[in-house]
């Protein structure tokens, strides 16, 4: 949630990281005058508290006097009536205020280059040589036909668009890769493994900063006020919601493995064949909350650990910091690895590194105290993709693909494919 302080101490700051976001003034705007109506109306109502006070007083002092009380006594109710309307103005104007609050995406790093769409986007470095080829490429979808090992029409019988079967070898290589990047975020870079629920409800996906906003990309259960998880993130992150830990506690490393549902419902048209957009996928979430003056090298690290996994599999890839347009929600600094796809030439999306400072801890009320005196402070909360699993695939069969239409397995893969060192058509 962003910081009231902010707004009403920087409004100016604010309005200006907004414009950056491509956020409209007005809507900063608005909280001004709905601050302004609340503290009106608590002042207005605190006074008639008071007043209430000192005629009860009176009107006990009349009556133990044998005197006329009655005109105190109707002024009381007058009084009492006003207090309740006053009190239910309060709620609503709150209420209008949390959800201007609630609204508002985070303010971004003074290190976030300004700019309004992708494009302004900055890269920071290619790591990997391009792989060449001397024969057509293939795209992804075409060589998993090929070896027969996905099969997107029966998942369309079965369920709908965008949706796969994985079959024989396509269902051991999403396994392995699973387990392959587990293994290595527990034991090389060490994280705690967590197996979330893939269901949660709205409290989790509002502290995450998916709700209310973005209502309309998540998969709701009918008749219930559950949830489809769209990533790890909003379990593991709402795991400690509403605790306060230790100094001791932190830093916190998770990672954890879930299948993800997203509706893709501003996604129109787009990646419609292959595994790029699915609205269910394998991910591999790499969660931290720190201490807020670590974060920073925190973010550089968690993004270091995702890289692992694509430098370990021989996959090209490029890293590129967000502009303040292109900036998710909740995020405050943003770097996306993008991995090299040869059929289409060019970099897709595979992972997304975000520091969210202290903004989604303050929707969570996660917290911690330095030391037992100490007054409570917010965590700092990242997450990272490390990897999404079905574009790692993807990328795999695109990037290793051979002549003859079979395709090698990269050596750090092999102990998990059984020894397997290619795919080949049956």
């Amino acid at each position: 949630m962003f910081d009231v302080k902010l707004l009403r101490n920087e409004l100016e700051r604010v309005k200006e990281a907004m414009a950056a976001r491509g956020k409209p003034a007005e809507e900063i705007d608005r909280f001004t005058g709905l601050d302004a109506k609340r503290r009106e109306l608590l002042q207005e109502s605190e006074r008639l508290k008071n007043r209430r006070n000192t005629v009860s007083q009176e009107v006990a002092a009349k009556k133990r006097n044998g005197e006329d009380a009655e005109p105190l006594i109707v002024e009381m109710r007058e009084v009492n009536d006003r207090i309740k309307a006053l009190d239910e103005e309060v709620r609503v104007v709150e209420e209008d205020l949390n959800k201007l609050l609630l609204s508002i995406p985070n303010m971004p790093h003074s290190s976030v280059p300004v700019g309004l769409t992708e494009e302004q986007n900055v890269e920071i470095r290619r790591v990997g040589d391009v792989p060449s080829f001397s024969f057509e490429v293939m795209p992804h979808w075409d060589v998993a036909a090929r070896l027969g090992i996905l099969d997107f029409e029966a998942a369309g019988k079965v369920t709908g668009s965008r949706f796969v079967f994985y079959k024989g070898l396509g269902a051991r290589l999403e396994r392995a890769l699973i387990n392959f990047m587990m293994d290595l975020h527990t034991d090389r870079h060490g994280y705690e493994e967590m197996l979330p629920p893939f269901i949660v409800n709205r409290d989790s996906l509002t502290g995450t900063g998916q709700l209310p906003k973005f209502e309309e990309d998540v998969f709701k259960l009918e008749h219930t006020d559950y949830f489809l998880i769209p990533t790890a993130e909003v379990p593991v992150t709402n795991y400690h919601r509403d605790e306060i830990l230790s100094v001791e506690q932190l830093p916190k490393y998770y990672v954890a493995f879930s299948a993800c549902f997203r509706s893709e419902a501003g996604a129109a048209g787009r990646d419609t064949r292959g595994l790029i957009r699915q609205h269910q996928f394998n991910k591999v979430e790499l969660v931290k909350l720190v201490k807020p003056e670590d974060s920073y090298d925190e973010l550089e690290s968690l993004t270091q650990h995702a890289e692992a996994v694509l430098q370990l599999l021989g996959l090209p890839y490029r890293v590129l910091t967000l502009c303040t347009g292109d900036l998710g929600f909740s995020s405050a600094k943003t770097y996306d690895l993008e991995v090299w796809m040869p059929s289409s030439g060019t970099y897709r999306e595979i992972s997304s590194c975000s520091n969210f400072e202290d903004f989604q801890a303050r929707r969570a009320n996660l917290r911690f105290r330095r030391d037992a005196k100490s007054k409570p402070e917010f965590v700092h909360t990242l997450n990272g993709s490390g990897l999404a699993v079905g574009r790692t695939v993807a990328a795999i069969l695109e990037n290793y693909q051979q002549p003859d239409g079979s395709v090698l397995i990269p050596e750090a893969l092999q102990p998990y494919m059984g020894g397997l060192k290619v795919i080949q058509a049956k």
